[in-house]
């Protein structure tokens, strides 16, 4: 991911990935393609389907919600558009 590469991150340091609630093939082939583990990924899709734009915030809210975020966590924020369009932000809980 170019945000880690960008940042002197490296996916063993990422503590939750919410990916954008598109399409859970996607999301489980970011997080097989980056080696994470289940519990380091934090899908919804199957409650809610697409919610767009609120699909992160959502997810993000709920995982914290869940105790799956917590205080000092490296949080990556992944959304992935038509085309090739893409946007991540990392971000220190």
């Amino acid at each position: 991911m170019e945000i880690l590469q960008k940042t002197g991150y490296s996916v063993s340091d990422i503590d939750m990935l919410v990916p954008h609630q598109a399409n859970l093939r996607i999301s489980q082939f970011v997080q097989q393609k980056l080696q994470l583990p289940d519990h380091k990924v934090w899908n919804n899709i199957q409650r809610y389907g697409n919610t767009t734009a609120a699909s992160i915030p959502i997810a993000l809210c709920e995982a914290y919600e869940a105790g799956a975020v917590k205080k000092g966590d490296l949080v990556c924020l992944a959304a992935f558009g038509s085309g090739f369009t893409w946007g991540s932000a990392l971000i220190r809980w």
